[in-house]
């Protein structure tokens, strides 16, 4: 193979120079080479290694060990068992390289990797090896609708190019000549195409240098900053940022904020740009692709591409319309799963994504852009809509899920009616305490489905709805002229209509509930926003309690029981 097929593993930089940062202490290229020379010849032959490292700099050094080797890297989302099989349900010499002594590998030899940075004796000049331009140097795993990991491969040279276009951008933005002296602090998994873009590969290729934890708690992340030196970098995503912000922790200043895998509100951007002090670029892409735009949403809502990428409209055998985006390292034109507004072939605004989109009483919006408004709420933490299976009224209602502990559900939806069209407001606003979101911060269409099925089944979950009376409701024609209310009977209805509107509670009381018990304390008038507390009794009872209330007066409290079978 000639020099000129070879690109090489490491960019030009100053040997001695920090390339990592552990636990606070430098570990420069020179030592990160004599690291992958002692690796190397322990990995097995043939491979491909299977990169389950936690430490940032354990991963590289795997992965650099790896391509000297000529072996391709898998990089699967998680290391559970199942995962793992599935790994090795193909065949091949799938081998396991590991920082974590305990972890569990069934059927899948392991590389244990050592922490050891003295230059042994003899090792203080090492070459930069070169790595094959067309090796293919990893697969991305990511998990499709049926949890099965789905591989993208990336070749050597595509990564090459993927971060010198993502350098050249980011000098710009910082007003430097390169990245060298920057290090970067990263709250994402070094597995995700992002994390592992734009925190080992940003260095090893970029000349810059990476902090080898992955700080989640919003201290950690702090420490982690204070840690490294300035020039620095905290690479991360929307939901990690808004958690730092919230948590009202001292973040030590930084010269730029990296963030992904989700748009990022401008509000939230220039709340981190004063928090921390340095600007704030979104990167944009896929797994498919790699990241090929940027933006500063604190200027402008408008991405531009990377390097020579272009960006133009076809429409599918069906008719759909889809963007394509090629050019630069990207190997081949590449659809993008999103919506979006062409400025020009290099210039575009994001919509949402093509399968985000939901139709209710036929208008059109994206969940993505419901998200964005309902976390925009001053007390919504985090914040998820999703659209059930059952139809209320011919009508699909989309439900709204937050983890807010200072806001019921009434100034929620309160909140809400001032930003959206009012089909698209939730009837039902659900309280849990958190999400299941992956490293990233994504919350998959899956996992959301299974997270909000089990909170409207589970025993005891409390279901907070919102309705309004309205003022022209006919029953306060003869109830009564000059005192107008809404009739017991009527408000009981509106009870149970909305306790059968949840599938879970629904399945619950039966096709013939029985009303157990009714108290009435207060009128209720016309136009008034009622709160409805639905709360599931647990034991043999099945009962249900519910309670409703005009801001904190209880108008009527009960329960509902399970009636006979028919």
């Amino acid at each position: 193979m000639s020099p000129a097929d070879l690109l090489p593993l490491l960019a030009p930089r100053d040997p001695d120079a920090p390339l990592a940062w552990r636990a606070g202490q430098p570990v420069s290229a020179r030592a990160f080479l004599a690291d992958v020379a002692r690796l190397a010849p322990q990995l097995p032959d043939g491979g491909p290694a299977v990169n389950l490292c936690g430490d940032r700099y354990d991963f590289a050094l795997g992965l650099s060990a790896a391509l000297v080797r000529g072996q391709t890297s898998l990089l699967p989302p998680d290391a559970r068992p199942d995962t793992l099989a599935r790994l090795t349900e193909s065949g091949g010499h799938a081998y396991a390289l590991v920082d974590d002594p305990a972890l569990d590998t069934p059927g899948m030899p392991r590389v244990l990797i050592e922490r050891r940075h003295a230059l042994p004796e003899g090792m203080g000049d090492m070459a930069v090896p070169g790595i094959a331009a067309h090796l293919h140097a990893v697969s991305l795993l990511t998990s499709g609708s049926t949890g099965a990991p789905q591989p993208h491969a990336k070749s050597w040279q595509t990564l090459v190019g993927d971060v010198a276009a993502a350098v050249g951008r980011l000098s710009e933005f910082l007003g430097r000549p390169s990245l060298a002296g920057l290090t970067l602090v990263a709250t994402v998994p070094v597995q995700h195409s992002y994390g592992l873009e734009s925190s080992a590969l940003l260095a090893m290729l970029g000349g810059a240098a990476f902090d080898s934890g992955r700080p989640f708690f919003p201290a950690d992340v702090a420490q982690a900053l204070a840690s490294v030196p300035q020039p620095r970098a905290l690479v991360t995503t929307p939901f990690h940022l808004k958690t730092l912000l919230l948590s009202g922790i001292a973040l030590p200043p930084v010269d730029l904020i990296l963030s992904a895998t989700a748009p990022l509100s401008p509000q939230l951007a220039a709340q981190a740009e004063q928090a921390m002090g340095g600007q704030l670029v979104e990167i944009y892409g896929s797994t498919e692709s790699g990241q090929v735009a940027t933006r500063r949403p604190t200027r402008s809502e408008v991405w531009e591409t990377f390097g020579e990428i272009r960006v133009h409209a076809e429409h599918d055998a069906e008719g759909a319309e889809r963007f394509i985006f090629a050019g630069d390292f990207v190997p081949e034109p590449t659809p993008m799963a999103d919506i979006l507004e062409l400025v020009d072939d290099r210039r575009f605004r994001l919509l949402g994504r093509a399968n985000d989109l939901i139709h209710v009483a036929g208008r059109r919006s994206s969940l993505g852009y419901l998200n964005h408004h309902l976390n925009s709420i001053p007390g919504v933490e985090d914040g998820a809509f999703w659209l059930p299976d059952d139809v209320t009224d011919g009508v699909v209602r989309p439900v709204a899920f937050v983890v807010a502990p200072t806001l019921d559900a009434h100034a929620i939806i309160a909140a809400l009616r001032e930003r959206l069209e009012a089909v698209f407001v939730p009837r039902r606003v659900v309280h849990v305490n958190a999400f299941p979101r992956a490293g990233t911060g994504k919350l998959t269409v899956r996992a959301l489905r299974e997270f909000a099925l089990a909170q409207l089944a589970s025993d005891g979950t409390p279901v907070q709805l919102s309705h309004e009376v309205p003022a022209d409701h006919p029953a306060f024609a003869g109830h009564f002229p000059g005192q107008p209310l809404l009739p017991g009977a009527l408000l009981l209805a509106e009870v149970l209509e909305a306790a059968q509107g949840v599938p879970a509670l629904a399945a619950r009381l039966g096709p013939r509930p029985t009303l157990a018990a009714a108290k009435f304390l207060a009128p209720v008038r016309p136009g008034s926003r009622l709160l409805i507390d639905l709360v599931p009794e647990t034991g043999a009872s099945r009962g249900l309690r519910f309670e409703v209330r005009m801001d904190e007066v209880v108008a009527v409290s009960g329960r509902w029981t399970p009636g006979p079978e028919p």
